[in-house]
Order: structure tokens, then C-alpha cells, then sequence
């Protein structure tokens, strides 16, 4: 297959998070907007060209006020940083169907190379559409602080609210 344009299926598509949570619970959320511009072949990614746009107003945690504190000054301040970023500057095959892609990835106003594990789970026709569709999963772990996110509270217990690392889970659909 040749290298072409693909543009994300959002209703098929999630990018979602997990922190750990007061040392003994997980939350998890996603960013409901966002967008991509794909340039692959899906069955060799290695010269892909890859960027993924987050509205970082679209958090969702299920919670509306731990959502409105993730958009304030405390961690992503939306108003003046509308958007998360990732450009791929590296791609690399690992085996068949896993890569390692790694990139720029900006929160707020830091960037630093992060790199995703990626799996490339297939290819299919849409019957609802008749498009080609292509699917994959990715992930990685970020630490927070490192892109400037350091709000917290200590626990009467010990140890504090919020967990540095931060999963990041990506299930990607994608269009011809």
C-alpha cells in the first residue's frame, strides 16, 4: 500500500489518560477534541509523517469540578494554552505490527520528545462507508512535572493527591 492521507474517525477514536489518585485509586479521562493530519502507509509506518492537535478544553474526567481545576492555572490553563501538540520526528519498527514513534509533545508552553509504543491493529472496509479504515492503539507514560504541571496536596497519610506519572492511551481509527 501506498503512502496516503488519512484523517481521523473521531467517533471511533479516543485519546484518554490515567493518573493515579490519592495513592490508592486510579482516575482516568479523555480529551473529547482533537484533531490529525496522518500522512502513511499503514502497513509501514516508518516515513509516516504524524501530527495530533488537542483541544485541552475538551478534558473530560466525568467530573466538572476536577475538570474545571485541570483547566485552570493549576495545570493546563486552556485560556492561554488552548492546545496539547505532538509532531512525530522519529519512527521505528520493532516488529511486524509495533513501532516505537517518538516526537515532540507540547503541554502548555514545554516541549520534550516523548515516545509512544504503537501498535497497528489492521486495515478494513467501512460497510457503513465503503472507506478503507486503518486502526491503532498507542501508549506511554509521561511525568507531569517535567512539563510544568506541579500542582498537588499533601494526604494527612502521607504522600500526595495527585501521582507524577501520567498514562496516556491513544485508540486511533483512520480514514483514506
Amino acid at each position: 500500500m501506498a503512502k496516503a492521507t488519512w484523517e481521523v474517525n473521531k467517533e471511533h477514536s479516543t485519546i484518554g489518560f490515567t493518573v493515579r489518585h490519592m495513592k490508592i485509586s486510579k482516575v482516568s479521562g479523555t480529551f473529547n477534541e482533537f484533531e490529525a493530519s496522518v500522512e502513511a502507509d499503514p502497513n509501514d509506518l516508518t516515513d509516516a509523517d504524524i501530527e495530533f492537535k488537542i483541544e485541552a478544553n475538551s478534558i473530560d474526567t466525568r467530573n466538572k469540578g476536577r475538570d474545571d481545576h485541570l483547566r485552570s492555572g493549576d495545570f493546563f490553563e486552556t485560556e492561554k494554552y488552548p492546545h496539547l501538540k505532538f509532531k512525530a520526528t522519529d519512527i521505528k519498527k520493532k516488529d511486524e505490527d509495533h513501532y516505537d514513534l517518538t516526537g515532540d509533545f507540547t503541554i502548555n508552553e514545554t516541549t520534550l520528545p516523548v515516545t509512544f509504543d504503537v501498535v497497528f491493529e489492521g486495515t478494513a472496509k467501512d460497510p457503513m462507508t465503503g472507506q478503507e479504515a486503518a486502526g491503532f492503539t498507542a501508549e506511554t507514560t509521561i511525568n507531569r512535572k517535567d512539563f510544568g504541571l506541579t500542582w498537588n496536596a499533601a494526604l494527612e497519610t502521607g504522600g500526595v493527591v495527585v501521582s507524577d506519572e501520567v498514562k496516556i492511551n491513544l485508540e486511533i481509527q483512520l480514514r483514506k
